[in-house]
């Protein structure tokens, strides 16, 4: 688990490393085990009052796409940087218009035994045509879970990062300043 004050650290790097004509804005940069996701605000395309929603969604999914086609050397570059730096591969995405799409991430396997009955509601998911396989229902559950569950997952996080002040104070500390961060 990242604490708050090596969330903040990263998301500092990116804010100072990335060129300021990038993004309008640095919407989000988010951490786990794997991987660093940087989110940024790109602008919207300037369309008539009247378009239709169509038309909207066309211009910005074009816009999107240009975007990640003209700054992929910009952002392969710092990519590199950071996994070096963090030890983490590094997906990009962007905001526009209020749309979010992700261009790169990853989807890391996670190995689990289930019992019977825990199996039949993934089956029963596949069988409803919710999901292709066991693994696409099982991530349809845990995007329920974590929709309906923010506050206490947000909770039970503060607590763990908590724990892990506590114990960073304790004898056998070590000075850590950023996730993989080089010395």
């Amino acid at each position: 688990m990242i604490t708050t004050e090596q969330q903040e650290k990263l998301r500092g790097w990116f804010t100072g490393r990335l060129p300021d004509d990038l993004f309008e804005e640095l919407v989000e940069v988010t951490v786990d085990r794997e991987e660093v996701t940087v989110i940024g605000r790109i602008p919207a395309p300037r369309l008539a009052e009247d378009v239709s929603d169509a038309e909207k969604d066309a211009a910005v999914q074009g816009r999107v796409q240009e975007f990640r086609e003209r700054t992929r050397e910009t952002r392969i570059a710092v990519a590199r940087e950071a996994e070096h730096r963090f030890r983490r591969k590094v997906s990009w995405g962007v905001e526009c218009a209020g749309e979010r799409s992700l261009f790169t991430h990853i989807s890391a396997p996670v190995m689990t035994r289930l019992r019977q009955p825990e199996r039949q509601v993934l089956d029963t998911l596949i069988a409803a045509g919710v999901a292709r396989s066991r693994s696409d229902a099982l991530a349809w559950c845990v995007r329920l879970v974590q929709r309906h569950t923010d506050d206490w997952l947000s909770e039970l996080r503060d607590s763990l990062e908590h724990v892990q002040r506590v114990r960073a104070q304790g004898p056998d500390a070590e000075p850590e300043d950023a996730p993989g961060e080089d010395e």
